[in-house]
C-alpha cells in the first residue's frame, strides 16, 4: 500500500530549503552541532567534580567563610551566564545568521579554555581568574547552545527532525553527566587538564564549522532590542544570584533568605523581569517574542523543560553528596578519591540517556512526540520514588538500576520535548525559540541548586545538630566544644560532602584533636564516623528533596500533554497554496 501523504506541520512550509539542499549537509550539521553542544555541556559539570583538585591547585580552602563566594561562583557562574545569554544570542542568530554566531561561539570557547588552563595566580586571585574566564567561556558556550537546535531544525525535514534533535539534545544532557566522570579522571592527573582537554576538540570543531556549515534558515533583518536585552539580563541575573546566595548562612540562621541583599535580588529581579515583559509587549522587534507563548504546545513544552531541568539538576547534586559524603567512605574509599569514583558509579545514569534519547527521537518522528515526552517524566518520577525507598547505605545493584531508569526517563523526554518546541514556531524565530528552551533548561539547573540545597538544609537542621552533639561527646570531645560545633549551619557539612572532604578534622582543629585519646581522634577523623553520623539526617533531607522532585516531574509530564488548539496546529485560512510535497510517512512532532 502506498504511503498516505501527511500534512506538513504549519511552520514546515515556511522554510522548504532543506528539501533542495545537498542531502549530506544535514548530517554534517548534526555532527558538528552535536560536538559543539556536547563540549559546552560537559564544561557545565566538569568543574563540579574537579573542585577539590582546582582549589588544591591554586592553594585555596573553599570551606573557609571568606572563600565560600569563590566556591559558589565556580559552581554557578557558567550556568548563570548561559541562562541569561542564550535567548539574546539565539535572537542574534535569527538576525545575523545562526551559523555565524555558532562559529564565533566555538572559537571563543576554545580561546577561553586556553586562558583557563594558564591560570598564573594562586589564592583568591587565582580563583577570580578562573571565575572571570569561566564567565567568558560561558558566552561562547551560550552561542553554541543557543543556535545548535535551530541549525538542525533548519537542516532537517519534519519527518527526521525528532531523531536529529534527539541526538543533539541527548548529547547536551548526557554531557552534563559525562563531565562528572571525565572531570574525576582528569583531576586525578592535573587540574589544568580539565580545561586543556577542550583545546584540541575546540580547534577541530571550529575549523570544521567554518569550513562546512552554512546558513540554510530564514534570516530576517531586524534591530537589536537593547532595552529588552538589558532588563532581561539584569532581572534574571539578580534573581538567580539571590537564589544562589540564599543558601549561605546569615545572621545566625542556617540560610540567608532573610539577608537584605538576597531579598533585594529576589524582589528586584522579579520586578525587573515584569518590566521586561512590558518592554517586550511594546517592542516592534522583541528579543523574546512573547507571542510564541500563545501557542499552547510551545508554552507547555517550555514549562516541562523547566520542571524537568530542576528535578534533574537536583538529582545530580544530591547523588554527588550521597556518594562522596556517605556511601563511598563507608565502603572503604579515601575522601580524596571519592570525586573520581562518584563519577564512575553514576555511569548508569549516562547510559540511560544515551540509550533512550536517539530511540525516543526516532519513535516520536513516527508516532508523535507528546506521549513520549510525558512518559519520560513519569518514568523519572518513578525512579525518584525508588530512590526514596533505598537505605542510605544501599546495595549498589538497586542504586544502579534506579539511576539507569532515571536516565532512560530523561532520554525518553528530552528529544520529543525539543521537537515539540521547535516545530511549533515560525522558521524566522527558531533561534529565539532555541534560546528560550535553553534558558529554561539552564535556569532550571541554577534554581535546582538553590531549591534542593535549601530543602536539604531544612531537613538536616531538624536532626543533624543533636546527632553531631551526641556523637562528638561520646568520643570524648568536651561538651562546650561539641555544642558549638553542633550549632554551626549544616550548609558547611553539605559543601564538605560535596567536595569530598572529611569536615570533622576541619571542625575540631589540630589543638582539640591533640588533647583527645589517640584512638578517639583516629575514630573521629576516620572514614566511618562522619558518614555514619550524617546518614540518618541526610536521609531525612533526601525524603523532602525526592518528594519535591516527584512533584516537579509529574507537573512536567502534565505540561507535556498540553495540545495546541486546532487553529494553531493547522495552516490558517487563506494560506497561499503550496506545491504538493512528496508523500511522507512521518507525522507532525506536535501530535
Amino acid at each position: 500500500m502506498p504511503a498516505v501523504p501527511q500534512e506538513h506541520p504549519r511552520h514546515e512550509r515556511e522554510n522548504p530549503s532543506h528539501e533542495q539542499e545537498d542531502p549530506r549537509y544535514k548530517w554534517v550539521a548534526l555532527s558538528n552541532t552535536t560536538l559543539g553542544t556536547l563540549v559546552a555541556t560537559i564544561n557545565s559539570s566538569i568543574v563540579l567534580i574537579s573542585l577539590p583538585a582546582i582549589f588544591n591547585g591554586i592553594g585555596l580552602d573553599p570551606l573557609q567563610p571568606g572563600n565560600v563566594s569563590y566556591l559558589l561562583w565556580m559552581l554557578m557562574g557558567y550556568l548563570l551566564v548561559t541562562a541569561v545569554l542564550v535567548v539574546t544570542l539565539g535572537r542574534l542568530g535569527d538576525i545575523h545568521g545562526r551559523v555565524r554566531i555558532y562559529n564565533a561561539g566555538f572559537l571563543l570557547f576554545t580561546l577561553t579554555s586556553v586562558a583557563l588552563s594558564l591560570d598564573p595566580v594562586s589564592g583568591g586571585g587565582g580563583a577570580l581568574w578562573l571565575i572571570l574566564w569561566r564567565v567568558a567561556q560561558a558566552v561562547g558556550g551560550s552561542m553554541l547552545m543557543a543556535n545548535s537546535a535551530a541549525i538542525i531544525t533548519d537542516a532537517f525535514p519534519a519527518r527526521q527532525r525528532g531523531m536529529a534533535l534527539g541526538v543533539n539534545v541527548v548529547a547536551a544532557i548526557a554531557g552534563s553527566f559525562i563531565g562528572l566522570v571525565l572531570g574525576g579522571v582528569l583531576a586525578e592527573w592535573n587540574w589544568r587538564s580539565i580545561f586543556w582537554v577542550n583545546v584540541p576538540i575546540g580547534l577541530l570543531g571550529t575549523a570544521w564549522a567554518y569550513r562546512s556549515l552554512r546558513d540554510t534558515g530564514v534570516r530576517r533583518p531586524a534591530r537589536i532590542d537593547w532595552w529588552g536585552n538589558l532588563t532581561f539580563a539584569v532581572g534574571l541575573t539578580a534573581l538567580l544570584a539571590a537564589i544562589t546566595y540564599g543558601i549561605q548562612p546569615y545572621g545566625g540562621r542556617t540560610m540567608g533568605w532573610t539577608n537584605p541583599w538576597v531579598l533585594a535580588g529576589l524582589i528586584g529581579g522579579t520586578a525587573v523581569l515584569a518590566l521586561f515583559c512590558l518592554v517586550e509587549l511594546r517592542a516592534p522587534e522583541p528579543m523574546f517574542p512573547l507571542r510564541l507563548f500563545r501557542d499552547r504546545a510551545f508554552t507547555g513544552g517550555n514549562a516541562a523543560t523547566l520542571f524537568g531541568s530542576v528535578a534533574r539538576g537536583g538529582l545530580q547534586f544530591m547523588l554527588i553528596i550521597w556518594l562522596q559524603g556517605i556511601w563511598l567512605p563507608l565502603h572503604g574509599y579515601q575522601y580524596e578519591d571519592t570525586p573520581l569514583w562518584a563519577g564512575i558509579y553514576m555511569i548508569p545514569l549516562t547510559i540511560g540517556f544515551l540509550i533512550a534519547g536517539p530511540l525516543a527521537g526516532h519513535l516520536s518522528d513516527k508516532h508523535g512526540a507528546r506521549l513520549y515526552a510525558a512518559a519520560g517524566l513519569a518514568v523519572m518520577a518513578l525512579s525518584f520514588g525508588g530512590l526514596l525507598l533505598l537505605p542510605t547505605d544501599f546495595g549498589y545493584g538497586w542504586f544502579a538500576l534506579l539511576i539507569l531508569l532515571n536516565g532512560l526517563g530523561g532520554g525518553l523526554f528530552a528529544a520529543p520535548n525539543t521537537a515539540l518546541i521547535m516545530s511549533s514556531v515560525p522558521a524566522d524565530a527558531r533561534g529565539a525559540a532555541s534560546g528560550m528552551r535553553a534558558t529554561f533548561q539552564n535556569a532550571g539547573m541554577v534554581l535546582s541548586i538553590g531549591v534542593f540545597f535549601s530543602l536539604m538544609v531544612a531537613g538536616l537542621s531538624s536532626s543533624l545538630p543533636h546527632g553531631l552533639d551526641t556523637g562528638l561527646t561520646a568520643q570524648g570531645v568536651p561538651a562546650p566544644a561539641a555544642h558549638t560545633i553542633a550549632a554551626l549551619p549544616p550548609v558547611g557539612t553539605l559543601f564538605a560532602a560535596f567536595l569530598g572532604c572529611n569536615p570533622v578534622r576541619e571542625l575540631l582543629g589540630p589543638d582539640l584533636l591533640g588533647h583527645l585519646p589517640a584512638a578517639n581522634a583516629q575514630t573521629l577523623t576516620g572514614r566511618q564516623f562522619f558518614p555514619q553520623l550524617i546518614a540518618g539526617p541526610f536521609h531525612d533531607g533526601l525524603v523532602v528533596v525526592f518528594w519535591f522532585a516527584i512533584a516537579l516531574s509529574l507537573a512536567g509530564a502534565a505540561a507535556s500533554l498540553i495540545r495546541a488548539r486546532p487553529a494553531e496546529a493547522a495552516p490558517p485560512a487563506g494560506t497561499v497554496k503550496q506545491t504538493p510535497a512528496p508523500a511522507r510517512t512521518g507525522t507532525d512532532p506536535r501530535t
